[in-house]
């Protein structure tokens, strides 16, 4: 637009200088030509504006979407459907593209859900079982408890003298035990050297063993009773037993003091990192399967469609535009450096839409932190918003905007 207007300024100015130069021939002085600087106090505006006698800056700009996207898939593969057209409204998260697979990707999904509520569940089950675990370490405690007093009673039991009475019996015992081993011996003496298969002699030997196995019974009776001889093997074993017993009691313990506060710590922690596990896995396998369609960021309408059903889509290609019509903003073209410190954020303006003859306010949104380049002339994007509707509106209209020294 302000491209135009100078055009414009510099056809009169060659015609004036023309129609001067020709008064000079004949001898008239020729008239000055005042200097119009566009966008100062005081200046005019170019030929058939509607804004006349400016104050502040004026700037050509371009109707522009609110928004604008060109969507693309973040996996290759397979385009199934795009079930939009150009022109068509969106809702924001309304299906634009989907790609085909996922089927798969779906049952990947399953089995990593069933995965983490098998996971929540063992988690649970250690607060739920916690009172079953309690009485069973406590039965396990009482259980050790009676071990090892069993184990030190064998132990102590071995060596100590007994009462006079149980020495007395022991050793009758032992005299019997002996009277009836004699006899034994005495009967198998005559078939000791008989064939082993002779009846008679295998029912003496038998006997004979017995009567073995008796005094050998008296006679230890006897020995503990009086701890006259206790077998070191005995005494090993016994220790033995008392150590295994006492260990025992130290894990019933060391056991039930941890339940008595609480589920097991480790058992705990490992139960949260398996659940935890199994939630990024089902994470990892809903986003794979979300990156199969492409949704709608915003509402708008559907400006482009680069792919269809059936091709295939790579990484990063642009599938899919759609913008946003319904809250159109003005970007102006030719801002230039000379004026930007006089713009920011929050001024108001007047922006004049030539195509509609229309002037609508506005005011000041976004001023591009980087400069552009047009012509030679260093320029910066300023973006407006109209404070009111336009109706027929379109983007890429152009428009002349003022923008006044106030906010």
């Amino acid at each position: 637009m302000k491209l135009k207007m100078l055009f414009g300024l510099a056809l009169s100015l060659a015609l004036v200088a023309g129609l001067a130069g020709c008064g000079a021939i004949g001898g008239r002085t020729p008239t000055p030509l005042p200097t119009i600087v566009l966008g100062e106090p005081g200046s005019s505006a170019a030929p058939g504006s509607p804004i006349s006698a400016p104050v502040g800056v004026i700037a050509s700009g371009v109707v522009a979407p609110g928004q604008q996207a060109r969507l693309a898939f973040t996996l290759a593969g397979k385009v199934e459907s795009v079930p939009v057209a150009v022109g068509e409204q969106v809702d924001t998260g309304q299906v634009l593209a989907r790609l085909a697979g996922a089927e798969e990707l779906q049952a990947a999904l399953s089995a990593a859900e069933l995965q983490v509520l098998n996971a929540q569940q063992a988690l649970q089950s250690l607060s739920d079982d916690l009172f079953a675990e309690q009485t069973a370490a406590l039965q396990a405690l009482n259980t050790a408890r009676e071990a090892v007093r069993s184990a030190q009673q064998k132990l102590d039991g071995l060596g100590v003298s007994s009462e006079p009475i149980d020495i007395q019996v022991a050793r009758s015992n032992v005299a019997l035990a002996k009277d009836a081993l004699d006899k034994a011996t005495k009967d198998f003496k005559p078939y000791e050297n008989k064939p082993e298969d002779n009846l008679q002699r295998a029912a003496l030997l038998s006997k004979l063993a017995e009567a073995q196995k008796r005094y050998d019974n008296a006679v230890n009776q006897l020995n503990r009773l009086t701890g006259t001889i206790v077998p070191e093997f005995n005494l090993q074993q016994a220790r033995t037993g008392l150590q295994v017993a006492q260990a025992q009691l130290k894990l019933a313990e060391d056991r039930y003091n941890l339940l008595s506060s609480g589920p097991d710590p480790d058992a705990v922690a490992l139960a949260q990192a398996r659940l935890k596990s199994a939630q990024d896995q089902a994470d990892a396998a809903r986003a794979r399967l979300a990156s199969l369609e492409i949704l709608a960021p915003f509402a708008g309408t559907v400006s482009q469609v680069f792919v269809h059903s059936g091709e295939w889509a790579l990484p990063g290609q642009a599938v899919i535009e759609i913008v946003d019509l319904q809250n159109m903003l003005i970007k102006t073209t030719d801002l230039s450096e000379r004026d930007i410190s006089r713009i920011t954020v929050g001024q108001s303006a007047t922006v004049y839409i030539e195509a509609l003859d229309a002037t609508v306010s506005g005011r000041v949104t976004l001023i591009a932190p980087l400069a552009d380049t047009l012509g030679g002339d260093v320029v910066y994007e300023t973006t407006l918003e109209l404070l009111e509707p336009v109706p027929g509106l379109r983007a890429g209209m152009t428009v002349e905007v003022q923008l006044s020294n106030q906010k």
